[in-house]
């Protein structure tokens, strides 16, 4: 069974306001086993969302929409979902009556206005709301089950919880939705899609679904079945080839970041971290620190943006920075050990770089250089990167992150 959400109000379509009530009412139709298929944003257009309404309505057995239920006449909701099922609208005097009750409770007068509150749509059943002054309504409609939900987010999750997902229950199949996802550290999307299409193409359920970011991919599997059971056999009827094809390149499997997986190799390992950045910034750290309990792993770190922070802090030598420049091979492998000597970690990651948007050292922007030193020796690794500064210095600790999770995974530390 299919769902379609409308978020109603224009202020939605401005950077200012976020729809956040979508992904929560998609979560809970999702562990019901219903696919949310099309999400949409609608302002105040009383012809427009009625025009929405019955396209939804076409293809969908479940329409939700949130907002446009207060007291304004730029409240169209009621109106719209009307005029879209050819229905009249009708006043309830008790709702009026409720209405100018709590208003009184409150020890202020009731506005005309909210009034327009009490009218119903033909046909519907009221959602009581105990949390604020719009009720609610659900309408049956043929097969389709249409609701009429209130904006204020504390408002709708609660009479979609305690009155619309009682009645879902009775009314949708017993079916489940789960999802795996794998991220990937190393690939470009193409690449990664090159050599995976020919597993998940031979299906259409599970669904698959490739998210690309700044040095991470992220590979959806979705799966719809009658049971938990069969939901995971299917899983891992298409996961087992795509892993055997990706190989390390998969860092997770449950959807956790790379600086947490690092993290449970550190402590599984009993070793610790420091690190140096120049072009990071202290991005790198920040990373590594996001997660909860990283002290007991993570020592600190330098963030040496001068060549004389390198040499002061790091001792990375004069005739390295005079010969090689700041953003080179050779400075990168010394502030690796620079930061390993001065902290005592077991490992130590360095990151130095031109993140533009100007060119500096006769080096073209994008040009990094990672460092890793252990007890048995440094590693440099340089990169090409592409895109604009905050995307360069992502990519930048990402390559430092999986050098790192790759050096864990091998080694006895």
């Amino acid at each position: 069974m299919n769902a379609e959400i409308i978020a109603v109000g224009s202020e939605l379509l401005t950077p200012q306001r976020l729809d956040t009530n979508s992904l929560f009412l998609t979560d809970q139709l999702n562990a019901l086993g219903v696919e949310v298929v099309t999400k949409y944003v609608v302002g105040d257009d009383r012809d427009l969302l009625a025009d929405t309404v019955r396209r939804a309505m076409a293809r969908s057995r479940i329409v939700i929409l949130s907002g446009g239920l207060g007291p304004t006449e730029d409240d169209v909701t009621r109106d719209a979902v009307a005029l879209a099922l050819d229905r009249k609208m009708v006043f309830h005097s008790e709702i009026a009556d409720q209405l100018e009750q709590r208003f009184r409770q409150a020890g202020r007068k009731m506005a005309e206005v909210n009034r327009r509150q009490a009218f119903i749509i033909e046909g519907a059943e009221i959602l009581p709301n105990d949390r604020g002054t719009a009720p609610g309504q659900w309408i049956d409609d043929s097969d389709v089950s249409i609701m009429l939900l209130p904006g204020p987010p504390h408002e709708l999750k609660a009479m979609f919880t305690r009155q619309c997902l009682p009645r879902l229950e009775r009314v949708v199949p017993q079916q489940v939705i789960r999802t795996l996802v794998f991220r990937v550290a190393g690939m470009a999307e193409s690449d990664l899609d090159q050599t995976i299409s020919p597993v998940y193409k031979k299906y259409n359920n599970p669904v698959t679904t490739i998210l690309a970011g700044e040095g991470d991919i992220q590979v959806h599997l979705r799966a719809r079945c009658s049971n938990e059971a069969d939901a995971a056999a299917l899983l891992a009827e298409v996961a087992g080839p795509i892993e055997l094809l990706l190989g390390d390149r998969i860092y997770s499997r449950n959807g956790e970041p790379l600086e947490a997986i690092v993290g449970e190799l550190l402590q599984k390992h009993h070793a610790t971290l420091s690190v140096a950045e120049s072009v990071t910034g202290g991005l790198l750290a920040q990373r590594i620190t996001s997660v909860p309990g990283s002290s007991n792993y993570f020592l600190g770190g330098f963030i040496t943006y001068s060549r004389k922070m390198k040499a002061d802090l790091l001792g990375v030598s004069e005739d390295i920075l005079a010969q090689h420049g700041a953003i080179s091979k050779e400075t990168a492998e010394a502030m690796a050990i620079g930061a390993r000597r001065r902290t005592g970690s077991t490992f130590a990651l360095s990151i130095t770089g031109e993140a533009g948007p100007d060119p500096s050292e006769n080096v073209p922007v994008g040009t990094m250089f990672v460092g890793l030193a252990d007890a048995s020796g440094t590693q440099v690794v340089h990169r090409q990167f592409f895109g604009d500064r905050p995307r360069i210095r992502v990519f930048a600790t990402q390559m430092a992150l999986d050098l790192l999770r790759k050096k864990c995974g091998l080694v006895g530390v």
